[in-house]
């Protein structure tokens, strides 16, 4: 469960883990796509998004903090691998996939908008769609290469659509932040 949000934050161990997927991020400008080193830096990368959560919440350190620093770490880490990987995509993918992913971002622009205005904050929710649609793009570099590169594109689209039309709809039918949500139909109220 989260901690009192009231009380000053404390930085612990999952921060840590957090800000190394933020150097490793960076990092990530530097080796040849594809090459080993990119993979290695990626593969570890990567795993931090998966052990913060996991270590906040075993060492009873979650918080409001911790979740933002976790958000912004993700975008840092998402922005890197989108000037990354652009190059190799715009070759194999078709125009009608740019504009759908255009959308997504316009519905995920819209979610985080709406929760600015709202709740006066920026606000990326956790939720189930958003963990799912995280878990395609993260392993986009690994079929990059394959025939299968535009259909999981493109199911990879669908399911960030679906989460940003999960989200926006959340922050449009709460009356308060609503962190805890993991769907529309599963709200912390």
């Amino acid at each position: 469960m989260r901690t009192d949000i009231t009380k000053a934050h404390q930085w612990n161990a999952a921060d840590s883990v957090t800000s190394l997927r933020m150097i490793g991020s960076v990092c990530l400008l530097f080796p040849r796509l594809g090459s080993i080193g990119f993979y290695a830096v990626y593969t570890l990368t990567g795993l931090t998004d998966a052990l913060d959560g996991w270590l906040a919440r075993k060492t009873g350190t979650a918080s409001d903090f911790g979740a933002r620093l976790d958000s912004i770490s993700d975008l840092l880490f998402y922005a890197i691998m989108l000037l990354r990987l652009f190059p190799a995509l715009i070759g194999i993918l078709p125009v009608q996939l740019w504009y759908a992913a255009f959308g997504v971002a316009m519905l995920r622009l819209a979610a985080y908008l709406t929760a600015a205005v709202k709740f006066h904050r920026f606000a990326s929710l956790h939720t189930w769609l958003n963990k799912l649609t995280g878990c395609a793009v993260f392993l986009l570099p690994y079929v990059l290469m394959s025939s299968f590169t535009p259909v999981y594109c493109w199911i990879t689209c669908m399911l960030g659509g679906a989460a940003s039309v999960d989200e926006l709809a959340i922050h449009l039918d709460s009356q308060t932040y609503s962190y805890g949500s993991r769907s529309f139909f599963h709200r912390q109220v």
